[in-house]
């Protein structure tokens, strides 16, 4: 199977842990739109199968808006049962590195929302240690040289993406030559530099299941 029909059969298989007339928290990226798309042909069949989403990009809102799905802002909503969402990375105890679309802000505010984090990701992306792709770090503008030099005193290479602005108007700083043990504790030094928006790990808003796409069909990880 290719990549893009691993992404379809790991989209559809997330709607089984969205609940019928709930709002359910959407993701971003290209796997993330396999899942709206199936949610989409489930409204055409059963109009109410969701009351609504939460979306935690412009990208997801749009598409999501297409398919005729309410959008709620995060503001009015106190909690999830559901986040479901991608990774760029993801371990062994449901770690993710995350930010590839440049979205993981928003992201992580909607995860945080959720009782549960359903990642949905093929097979590629499963690691024994985060850190082979390069991890985004939303900075401020002016803080991005002093974020870049903190990196690079841990021995890590960081640099801005260049042409990118997140949705909240800052820069993504991305960093390799990482190796990630200790998720939990990278996560929350990072998230401590002056003028870091968020630190691109997932490790507080941890998967507690992962759909993962196969050549045998969806592989079920749980955490």
């Amino acid at each position: 199977m290719t990549q893009d029909e691993l992404k379809t059969l790991v989209g559809r298989a997330a709607l089984d842990y969205v609940a019928p007339g709930s709002v359910v928290g959407v993701g971003t990226g290209s796997t993330v739109d396999k899942f709206i798309d199936a949610l989409g042909q489930e409204l055409v069949k059963n109009p109410g199968r969701i009351a609504g989403a939460v979306s935690s990009s412009v990208r997801s809102t749009e598409r999501l808006l297409a398919l005729g799905v309410k959008v709620l802002p995060a503001e009015e909503v106190s909690s999830l049962a559901v986040y479901v969402d991608g990774a760029d990375e993801i371990n062994h105890q449901g770690d993710m590195i995350k930010g590839g679309g440049a979205a993981l802000t928003r992201e992580k505010i909607v995860a945080d929302l959720a009782e549960r984090f359903v990642c949905i990701a093929d097979e590629s992306k499963l690691v024994q240690t985060l850190g082979h792709f390069p991890l985004p770090v939303e900075v401020i503008p002016m803080a991005a040289a002093q974020v870049i030099r903190r990196f690079e005193g841990l021995g890590a290479q960081a640099r801005v993406r260049e042409g990118v602005t997140t949705d909240n108007g800052n820069v993504i700083v991305d960093v390799s030559g990482l190796q990630i043990s200790q998720p939990a504790q990278m996560e929350s030094d990072v998230n401590q530099w002056p003028g870091v928006v968020t630190v691109g790990i997932f490790s507080r808003n941890k998967a507690a299941v992962c759909l993962l796409g196969t050549a045998d069909g969806v592989k079920t990880l749980s955490f």
